[in-house]
């Protein structure tokens, strides 16, 4: 991958962590106890911050994973990208879930809020679409050098397509302002990143799984 995709990409993430402060500050302004713009605990919000954080939680894990297994400067900086962007959006996810007094889990299936609570059996640790299996994890943990680099970005290309279906889907159904435009930008820097692995995955021989 060529020097400036990779500086390219640090700069957007860069951008998303400065936005990201001002981001959970006006969503205060947003939904006070009193504003009926609180999303309820079944809402469209309410599912997609804790799916999301579920989802997230896996793609830092993966990073760090990766990040252990290869001393390729690309990859690690991407790796560290996607970890440090996706943990602070967690955490925002989390802590509108705590502004808005609802509990972080739900006796739902995941993705109920869209409507496709049926979609992703969980079988072995897949709870949503795009997420990687234990199975899957375990093998990462097992290889080094560029096998690990190949399955890492297979494994968060098919995370980033699960990921931008469920944002695509609160852009469409959650009523938060703030989180429709939080969900938008997952949306624009994932779709951006899939391009740059797509290219990383071509340097090294490989393709996308699907």
């Amino acid at each position: 991958m060529k020097r400036r995709h990779v500086g390219r990409l640090a700069g957007a993430a860069a951008a998303v962590l400065v936005a990201a402060g001002a981001i959970t500050y006006a969503v205060t302004e947003d939904t006070g106890d009193s504003d009926p713009k609180t999303p309820g605990p079944e809402s469209a919000d309410a599912g997609f911050a804790r799916d999301m954080a579920v989802h997230h939680q896996q793609a830092v894990e993966m990073s760090y994973i990766v990040r252990d297994r290869t001393e390729n400067k690309e990859v690690r900086r991407l790796a560290y990208d996607i970890a440090q962007t996706q943990a602070n959006q967690r955490g925002m996810l989390l802590g509108w879930l705590d502004l808005w007094e609802l509990p972080k889990v739900s006796a739902e299936p995941p993705m109920t809020w869209m409507g496709m609570g049926d979609m992703a059996s969980g079988k072995d640790g897949a709870l949503m679409p795009g997420m990687a299996t234990n199975t899957e994890l375990r093998k990462l943990q097992s290889l080094s050098g560029k096998q690990a680099e190949i399955l890492y970005l297979q494994l968060m290309t098919d995370h980033h397509k699960g990921g931008i279906h469920m944002a695509e889907g609160c852009v469409a159904k959650c009523t938060v302002g703030v989180e429709k435009r939080l969900a938008q930008g997952m949306v624009d820097a994932q779709q951006s990143e899939l391009q740059v692995m797509a290219g990383m995955l071509k340097e090294r021989g490989a393709a996308p799984r699907s």
